[in-house]
């Protein structure tokens, strides 16, 4: 689910809707963003950019791909670098192993091999504008969570393009949010759910005031399933291992100034482990807060500066 919020100044024009309007015009933008994102990045797509990659992974084929996707490798290339490897893409494998399928990744036929421009794959039409060359990597590659962030960054941008001076605006997708613009007096209130006791009533464990920037959780909460071989796993897997990573932690909330990076250090923090989280998120200055096993409430600094309000007795 995709949820815009839009807060305006105020425009004296008559009699003419103009706050309905703009507002309007900037859902469709992030809708029309997040369609093009679909149609690039899904692994879940059989006809998307990321599948067609992903069935010649292990080729070493060049492919042109669009600009959307070429900043997704980059991405993941980066995150995985500066996260000492937590932060691995190539694990959709192991989802599928796990039970989470996508898009089948079996070439369709041998024709798909055949090269349509010299050496070069094409994965988007010829002329598409800023496409790139790409090397096919060795393995198929994940978008998950740092997908879901440039989708965000992507559209709130859109969106805030097309909205006056002084307007401001909050997109929310999957729990992940990404805020632009002018923000409200005292910021936006944004809740973090206790994973404990989560629903529509539930009290949440902090409410945070945020300006500007984006807030990612990582949590084992919603996206979990029952394997083929009948255990209880989640979509937060080590790389080191392929398997479901437990780390004493349940949830881990990061507030950054990119949605896709604070979808990726609340990935990696998550799987620092109960133990080290509080010194590693410290060390990166980080606003971070993490919920253990145990329903305890942990956060650094710099979270306990933008929070508005703590469920005190939850602090571990």
């Amino acid at each position: 689910m995709v949820e815009l919020h839009v807060r305006l100044p105020a425009i004296d024009r008559g009699t003419e809707p103009v706050g309905q309007d703009v507002a309007a015009l900037a859902w469709e933008r992030v809708r029309a963003e997040f369609d093009e994102v679909d149609r690039a990045l899904s692994r879940f797509r059989d006809d998307s950019e990321l599948t067609a990659m992903n069935r010649l992974a292990g080729t070493g084929r060049v492919v042109a791909v669009s600009w959307r996707l070429r900043t997704m490798l980059a991405a993941v290339h980066r995150a995985g670098r500066l996260t000492g490897g937590r932060f691995d893409a190539s694990v959709l494998a192991d989802l599928e192993r796990l039970g989470e399928h996508g898009a089948g990744l079996a070439l369709p036929d041998t024709g798909a091999l055949a090269a349509d421009d010299g050496e070069v794959i094409r994965l988007v039409p010829a002329g598409t504008p800023r496409a790139s060359l790409v090397r096919a990597p060795a393995a198929p590659v994940d978008s998950g969570g740092i997908g879901k962030g440039l989708a965000l960054r992507w559209a709130a941008s859109a969106a805030l393009a097309c909205l006056p001076a002084g307007a401001g605006l909050l997109l929310e997708a999957g729990g992940d949010i990404s805020i632009a613009g002018a923000p409200p007096p005292g910021g936006w209130p944004i809740g973090i759910e206790d994973p404990v006791a989560p629903g529509p009533d539930a009290e949440p464990l902090a409410v945070l005031a945020v300006e500007r920037g984006s807030v990612a959780t990582s949590s084992v909460r919603v996206r979990n399933w029952v394997a083929p071989d009948g255990r209880r796993v989640h979509h937060l897997l080590d790389p080191r291992t392929g398997e479901p990573a437990r780390t004493g932690l349940i949830a881990v909330t990061v507030a950054g100034v990119d949605p896709a990076w604070s979808e990726v250090w609340s990935k990696s923090l998550f799987l620092a482990g109960r133990t080290a989280i509080g010194h590693e998120a410290r060390a990166r200055g980080l606003a971070a807060w993490w919920v253990d096993d145990a329903g305890r409430l942990g956060m650094t600094p710099e979270a306990r500066l933008c929070s508005a309000w703590v469920a005190e007795t939850r602090v571990g």
